[in-house]
C-alpha cells in the first residue's frame, strides 16, 4: 500500500524521540474509504525533565485534523505508557505495534516486536469479544457496513491470535483463512465509497447469526488456547523502558 510522503515529515516534526510511528485503522485493516483518515501511531520517549518534576507528565501526544495536508488522527504514548499498556492485554497496542505500515522504526522498535511472544495471553481474548460486542451494539442501532466489517475484523484477529499467537489485522488476509459469506464484498464497498447502501432486514439477520458464531468460536478458542495466563515480559520491558529513557536524543 502506497503511503502519502506528507507522513514522513509529520513524523520528522515530532517533538519528542519517536520509537516507532505505523498507520492503524483502516488502512491497516484492509478496508480504508477513498476519504479515510491516517490513524498515525507510535511510541516516544519524554525527557528525564518531564517526569521528574512537580507537574504531571503529558504521557500521550494526541493531534486529530489536516496536517500538511493530510486528514490525521494521531496519538503517540510515551514508552512506559505504552509498555504497560502492552501487559495489560490491550489488543490495540499491539497492532499497532506490529503493523506493516511503518512509518518509522528503530532498534528499540524491533527490539518491542521480539518482546511480543512473552506479551500475549489467552486473556487479550477478552480485548477482541468486548470490542466486537460494542461494535456489534453500534450496528444495531445504526446498520452501517463499516460498523460491521469491524465485527468481522475484530472477531477473526481475536480466534486467529488465539489459535496460532500470531496478531494479524488484515480483514481480506483473515478471510482467506476464515472465509465469511458476503464479506468480501463488504470490503469491496466500504473501498469504493459506497458503504452507505442500505442493508436489507434479511441481511441483518444472517450477519446476526454469523456474529453469535464467531463470538462462540472465538471464546473457545480462548478456553482452548495454548497460550499463557500471564505475560511473561515483565522484567525485560522494565529494562527495556529504562535504557530507552537514557538514550541521548540522536543516538
Amino acid at each position: 500500500m502506497k503511503l502519502p510522503s506528507e507522513l514522513q515529515t509529520i513524523v520528522d516534526a515530532f517533538p519528542h524521540r519517536l520509537l516507532f510511528a505505523t498507520v492503524s485503522g483502516a488502512h491497516l485493516y484492509g478496508f480504508p474509504s477513498p476519504d479515510s483518515d491516517y490513524d498515525l501511531r507510535g511510541s516516544h520517549v519524554l525527557p528525564v525533565e518531564h517526569l521528574v518534576g512537580l507537574h504531571d507528565p503529558n504521557e500521550t501526544e494526541e493531534r486529530l485534523g489536516l496536517e500538511s495536508g493530510v486528514d490525521l488522527d494521531l496519538v503517540s504514548h510515551d514508552v512506559r505508557k505504552f509498555c504497560r499498556l502492552l501487559l495489560k492485554r490491550n489488543g490495540y497496542v499491539l497492532e499497532q505495534l506490529l503493523s506493516p505500515l511503518v512509518i518509522k522504526t528503530t532498534e528499540e522498535h524491533q527490539e518491542l516486536i521480539s518482546h511480543v511472544p512473552g506479551i500475549l495471553t489467552r486473556h487479550h481474548a477478552h480485548h477482541y469479544v468486548g470490542f466486537a460486542q460494542n461494535q456489534w451494539r453500534m450496528f444495531e442501532r445504526e446498520p452501517r457496513i463499516k460498523t460491521l466489517l469491524y465485527v468481522y475484523r475484530v472477531l477473526l484477529t481475536g480466534i486467529h491470535l488465539m489459535r496460532s499467537g500470531e496478531v494479524r489485522a488484515s480483514l481480506p488476509a483473515l478471510l482467506h483463512d476464515y472465509p465469511q459469506p458476503g464479506v468480501a464484498d463488504l470490503v469491496d464497498a466500504k473501498m469504493h465509497g459506497t458503504e452507505k447502501q442500505s442493508l436489507t432486514a434479511t441481511d441483518v439477520e444472517a450477519h446476526a447469526g454469523a456474529f453469535a458464531r464467531l463470538l462462540q468460536t472465538l471464546e473457545r478458542a480462548r478456553d482452548e488456547s495454548h497460550l499463557p495466563d500471564r505475560p511473561s515480559a515483565f522484567e525485560e520491558l522494565d529494562r527495556f523502558v529504562i535504557r530507552a529513557r537514557f538514550v541521548a536524543p540522536g543516538a
